[in-house]
């Protein structure tokens, strides 16, 4: 969600006000320090900038691009995605080797490496840390606890870990603290190094999860420790620790002194150039190969684009608005080319998207004058007209809500959605009984009250190009529309609590299967990933029978059905899928950019500086 669009947030919570320009040093237990001085000229620091504010750094309690990507360099999951395999492999991270995994896909051992350390911090009292099964089951059972606020238990209890629901639920009646030493039959330590899970429903991609982000490993005794301060004291395994933060300014990243002996290696690059290449350059290198990340937080555009030509930062994601400036005709522009600038360029994994809230009682519900409006204004938005004029052809207009790089695409498939027009618009609308009956110039609902809708937007530039649009394309078939315009922390806030009637931004997928693009309008997943609380009964049936069948025909042939009804009761827009490009400055080699994780600065690169 974003500028309109912020890519690949699993949303939300809204954190306390920021820190008044001080800067918060990670590790000091909350003392306030003056903004740091630049790194030492000997140190290889990577300097990046982010157009998204980050929200904090507890993995369960954050889903915005930055907070993620900056978890992904902390925090740990067992397994993730060999970086230059493609099709995407899964391969261990923590643990030995991948799970072992039972004929029916409902039971899972995990097997940890011994000898990891979580980085140094006072709530270890001086001691080194290791990393044990029981980190992951107890970071796996925070989710259930209801003093824990977050999002993301969907993705837990859509899985049916076999008594953790109960757990949850009896915490929940009693008013009691979540009992985390409780055994449940669904999630187990096993020894000091390996845990298994069994689930009530075969799982055929449930591994799937274990390289996500929603598993990284957080230890006991930190979050015990920290409290509600946990967010500015994250505390994992991986190559860097947070050494520096000013809230939505400035982040910076040291390296990890426990960080673990990890050496490159691939499964296989496939026979694409580019990979092959990152292939030889990575051979035999240790992570992290930089001492040092600075990001800085630069929400607008230009003053990006602006600060990446004069040398500031060596990686920028180019803003759409600046694309084909940039990359004129998919081709690096002559005068970058000549700053010997490289770009790497991919069709992201992501669907830019409408939600309409379910709740709202002027466009939610199901019966078929809600269902024609909702359609009409979907025909009434012409998505090639965004890509082209707001995203400046960054970006493939979309025909459904699952993307590229995912199981259940079709590339093939074509749906009303790429055909836009005004007329069908306004005839479904008149069928339905939506007319001007006042002759002020704007339909009015069937039953003659005044029909208005609200569409919510972030106060950047495009977002008001990308509001123009829809005025236009709204007018034209004689709907009314205002335009509410709030930070994006309020917005989330407001559609939390289902006060927003229309809002885009876009989701990114973690894995590379649709099944949580479908899952973006599964009933039980309402206030969680499903913003628009979209409930019926024949959709979430379809979801939850393909959900446990191997991937194959039986298995599409149900996504294909589910995408179908997405389409018919339209409680989301698919807008486009974005292309993503990323600008390197000279020197700089990596990071490759994976569909599916986020710790792209874990192999990156820089040439040293001169002493």
């Amino acid at each position: 969600m974003g500028e309109p669009d912020l890519p690949g947030f699993q949303r939300r919570e809204l954190l306390a006000a920021g820190s008044g320009g001080l800067l918060l040093s990670a590790g000091t237990g909350g003392l306030l320090l003056p903004a740091p001085a630049r790194a030492s000229a000997a140190t290889k620091t990577l300097r990046v900038v982010q157009h998204i504010g980050e929200f904090g750094f507890d993995p369960p309690r954050v889903s915005d691009q930055t907070s993620l990507r900056i978890n992904a360099h902390i925090f740990e999951a067992p397994l993730t995605y060999d970086l230059l395999a493609r099709p995407a492999v899964l391969v261990p991270l923590t643990a030995a080797r991948l799970p072992e995994v039972s004929a029916d896909f409902r039971h899972f051992i995990v097997s940890i490496m011994p000898g990891i350390l979580f980085a140094d911090d006072p709530a270890f009292k001086g001691q080194p840390r290791e990393l044990v099964a029981a980190d992951y089951v107890y970071s796996i059972k925070r989710y259930y606890d209801p003093a824990t606020i977050t999002e993301h238990l969907y993705q837990f209890e859509n899985e049916k870990i076999l008594g953790l629901s109960e757990l949850r639920a009896q915490a929940l009646k009693t008013k009691t603290p979540f009992p985390y030493d409780t055994e449940v039959p669904g999630l187990r330590v096993l020894d000091r190094y390996r845990f298994e899970v069994r689930l009530a429903e075969p799982s055929p991609r449930f591994t799937a999860l274990m390289a996500s982000a929603v598993c990284g490993a957080v230890a006991r005794e930190v979050v015990q420790t920290y409290g509600s301060d946990l967010m500015a004291h994250p505390v994992g395994t991986g190559p860097f620790r947070l050494v520096q933060w000013r809230r939505g300014s400035q982040i910076v990243l040291e390296k990890n002194p426990r960080f673990r002996e990890q050496v490159f290696h691939t499964v296989g690059a496939g026979s694409e150039p580019r990979l092959q290449a990152a292939a030889q350059r990575l051979a035999g290198t240790r992570a992290p190969r930089v001492d040092r990340i600075e990001m800085q937080i630069i929400e607008e555009s230009q003053p990006r684009w602006l600060a990446f030509l004069q040398g500031e930062f060596d990686i920028l994601t180019v803003p759409p608005d600046f694309g084909q400036l940039a990359m004129p005709g998919g081709q690096l522009a002559p005068f970058l080319a000549r700053k010997q600038v490289r770009a790497e360029r991919g069709l992201s994994p992501s669907i830019s998207h409408s939600f309409f809230n379910f709740d709202d009682p002027l466009i939610g519900g199901y019966m078929p004058e809600k269902v024609a409006l909702r359609r009409a204004i979907a025909l009434a938005n012409d998505n090639l007209e965004i890509v082209r004029g707001v995203i400046r052809d960054q970006g493939l207009p979309a025909q459904s809500i699952i993307p590229p790089h995912c199981y259940g695409y079709d590339p093939t498939f074509r749906s009303e959605l790429g055909t836009p027009s005004h007329a069908r618009a306004r005839a479904l609308l008149d069928l339905h009984g939506y007319a001007d009956r006042n002759g002020d110039g704007w339909r009015e609902l069937p039953d003659g009250r005044p029909l208005v809708l609200r569409m919510a937007f972030p106060p950047d530039r495009r977002s008001r190009a990308l509001s123009e649009l829809w005025f236009k394309h709204l007018k034209a078939v004689g709907l009314k529309v205002n335009f509410e315009f709030a930070q994006f922390g309020e917005l989330i806030k407001r559609s939390l609590a289902g006060q927003i009637m229309i809002w885009s931004f876009i989701w990114s997928a973690s894995s590379p299967d649709g099944d949580f693009f479908l899952g973006l309008t599964y009933g039980p997943n309402a206030g969680q990933s499903s913003d628009s609380r979209f409930k019926l009964p024949a959709f979430d049936r379809l979801y939850e029978r393909q959900r446990v069948l191997p991937d194959g025909p039986e298995r599409l042939a149900l996504m294909r059905h589910a995408q179908r009804l997405q389409l018919a009761y339209m409680p989301v827009i698919p807008h486009y899928h974005p292309i993503d490009t990323e600008l390197l400055q000279p020197g700089v080699h990596g990071p490759v950019r994976h569909p599916f994780n986020y710790d792209w600065f874990r192999w990156a690169d820089i040439d040293a500086p001169a002493a």
